[in-house]
């Protein structure tokens, strides 16, 4: 039989251990930061789909009255030929 690795014999004595005492409330507070989490991350989407819709409707309005794809009016008249 083989002698057991320096490694195997670190896992056997942490299992033989008892393991950390938990905290009290530790999930309470583990699922009230995971609320505020949802909460905080759900603000930010709805924050987001708010500036896009609102950017929407703003560029819609500037199409609508300033109407980009016609040309300009001249800078200049025309010569007057008729004097």
């Amino acid at each position: 039989m083989t002698r057991p690795s320096r490694m195997e014999i670190e896992v056997r004595r942490m299992l033989e251990t008892r393991p950390a005492p938990i905290p009290a409330g530790l999930s309470l507070r583990a699922a009230a930061r995971g609320a505020r989490l949802l909460r905080r991350r759900r603000v930010v989407r709805g924050s987001g789909w708010l500036l896009l819709v609102a950017l929407v409707l703003v560029f819609t309005v500037w199409m609508a009255v300033a109407q980009p794809w016609d040309m300009p009016p001249a800078k200049t008249t025309p010569p007057v030929d008729d004097w």
